[in-house]
Parts: C-alpha cells; structure tokens; sequence
C-alpha cells in the first residue's frame, strides 16, 4: 500500500502539463481562487411570514458574500428572481425578476410586488393586496456572475379550513370540480399544512376530502368506529393519492379575512331562496357564501341563532357561544342541509363588500 502511495506522488511530481493544455490550467487557478473569495450566500430571516387576505407582506431575503463585509463584487450585476413553489415542487410559478434598472412582475402578481431595498443587499419582496391563491412557499434567488445562492419563505395565511361537499351530496367532486367549488364559496382548496393546523385546533370529520396537493385526508380528533375505529389514535387520515378526473370524494376550502361585512338580513318575513337573493341585493348587497360564513364566524366571532340562505343553496348558521338550542355542545357552524328553494322559508345572510 505504502508503495502504491510513492508512485502515485512520483507520478504527479514528475508529470509535465501538455503544451496544448495551458487554458486548463488556467481555468484551474481562477477555480482555486473563486474558491478562496467572496462566495454569494443568500438568507431568509424568517422562514416563515404570517398574514390575512388583504393586507401586505414583507417575504425576507438578503444576500451576502461569505469572505467580505460588502454586498456584491461590482463586476457584476446582481439578478435577483422570486418564484413560488407548486405543491409537487416540480414546477415554478414566475412572481418577480430584477436587475439593475429592469423590473419585471408576473400573472396575477402584477402590480401588486416590489422589492423592499432597504439596503444594498436587501432583495426582500414585498406583496400587496394578499389574496388566499397567495399562499405557499416562495424561492428567493439572487445571482451574480456564475454564483448563486438560494433561500425559500413560507407565506401562511390566517384562517379556516371547512369541509364542502355540494347539493348532490357526499363524494360527488372529483379533484378539478372540487377546486371550483371552493373558490365559487370563497375559498381556496386547502393545503395538507392547513388541515393539519386545523385538526390541531380541533377539527373532526369523517368525510375523507380533496387537498391542493391532489391527496385525500381527513381529521379525527375523536376516534370511533365508522372513522377508522375507535381504537385508533386523533391524527389527519390519509387515503393516498387518487385518480383527479374519475375519483369523487368531498374537499376541504380554506379561507381568510374578507373586504366586506357580513351579516344577517332583518326582514319581517321568512324568504324563499330567490327571495333572499332579491333582499340582499335590494339592501345593497349580495348572498352571502359559504366561506364568508366560516370566516365571521371564526375570524370575527359571528354568532347568530337563525338559519339562512347562503349562495350556494345551503342553510347555515354560525354559533360561537354554544347554548341552548344553538348548538349546545360546540361552537360550529350549524347545517341545516339543502332544502327546497322554491317552497321553504328561511332568513338569509348578506354580504356586502367594501369599496
């Protein structure tokens, strides 16, 4: 071993480098020295930002270069890119690009994003005017020359998770249906990370439903027998990933803040749908939908012992100080079911929007 070891050093000694291999050996020297100077290094001081639907928020990001105290070479310029991570990590959504003077903003971004510049390393992003498709996680890159580095920001939104099954009743969605059933009340398809921070805040409910993801969960907070048996342990239950187009189940919706009041009608009389839809708009506003019902009544403490109309043809009502015949047990959102629109009679909730 040790005379293999002697000839190998010998043999490196003595090699001679081959005239026609001078560029080699230069582009081994700018490598030895790219190696010893500054290296771009690229932080998030936050790995996680908490907002609501509405408001504005700051996803941080600044770079650096590991071996001096400045923020770039000056040979180069800087390129800074935000993009936001799909859920499968296998693609990215174009949010913002920069260098030097060129700004350049994507899709429903547009308008809303700049970068903060508080300093000259400071490549922070700032969005305007959240909107719940806003939610996820989001990639700061920064670039200069051949080097780069980097940092990724969770941008998570205050809300509530709701299960959602339509008219025609339990396992009627399949994943692409389920998605427009949640923004038609409101709301987007949740996220496995929101059903989970749901079902530590408590939420129980049998019916196994959609994520953003394309998986289907559901959470249990009290095991019994037609929920996975009562033996088991509290926890969110995962069917696995199912076909998107032919697969039916329900779908849990997340929603945030609203730009809006919501509130029940007073009205002398009890209303057929059609005539509660007439009402709202005759006071100015619009049928209230299911996500605007769930984020009153979880956001803003809404409570509310009469069922009304909601858009989607379903009658709710929201208790957050359980009593008597409003919900004794619980704080919930009550459910009524899909009753007759035609020949039924009940109250209805509005919703108007802030101008």
């Amino acid at each position: 071993m040790m005379s293999l070891l002697f000839l190998v050093l010998i043999s490196v000694c003595w090699a001679e480098p081959h005239p026609d291999n001078s560029s080699l050996e230069h582009e081994r020297i700018i490598h030895i020295q790219e190696e010893n100077g500054p290296r771009l290094l690229v932080v998030a001081e936050q790995a996680k930002i908490f907002s609501q639907r509405g408001g504005n928020v700051t996803l941080p990001c600044k770079f650096y270069h590991e071996h001096t105290s400045t923020a770039g070479s000056g040979t180069h310029k800087i390129r800074v890119k935000w993009t936001k991570l799909t859920s499968d990590y296998l693609k990215e959504v174009d949010v913002f690009v920069a260098m030097g003077q060129h700004r350049k903003s994507y899709g429903k971004y547009q308008g809303r994003v700049f970068l903060r510049e508080s300093s000259e390393n400071d490549a922070s992003l700032i969005i305007t005017n959240i909107m719940l498709e806003d939610y996820g996680r989001y990639k700061c890159e920064v670039i200069e020359g051949l080097e780069d580095d980097t940092a990724v920001v969770a941008l998570n939104l205050e809300g509530v998770v709701f299960p959602y099954s339509p008219r025609l009743g339990r396992y009627n969605l399949n994943f692409h249906e389920a998605q427009q059933a949640c923004l038609d009340q409101d709301s987007i398809i949740a996220s496995f990370d929101q059903l989970y921070e749901a079902w530590r805040s408590g939420l129980d409910w049998c019916n196994a439903g959609w994520l953003s993801d394309g998986s289907v969960q559901y959470p249990i907070t009290k095991p019994r027998e037609p929920c996975g048996g009562k033996n088991t342990v509290p926890g969110v239950r995962n069917y696995g990933f199912w076909d998107k187009e032919k697969s039916r189940y329900d779908v849990f919706c997340f929603t945030s803040n609203f730009n809006g009041r919501f509130y029940y009608l007073i009205h002398p009389t009890k209303l057929t749908y059609d005539e509660a839809v007439q009402a709202c708009l005759k006071d100015g506003a619009q049928i209230a939908k299911v996500g605007q019902i769930f984020a009153a009544w979880k956001l803003l403490g809404y409570d509310r012992c009469d069922a009304g109309w909601l858009a989607d043809g379903s009658v709710r009502y929201p208790i957050s100080r359980p009593r008597k015949r409003c919900s004794p047990n619980e704080a919930a959102v009550r459910f009524v079911g899909f009753p007759d629109k035609k020949h039924k009679l009940y109250g209805v909730y509005c919703f108007r929007a802030y101008n």
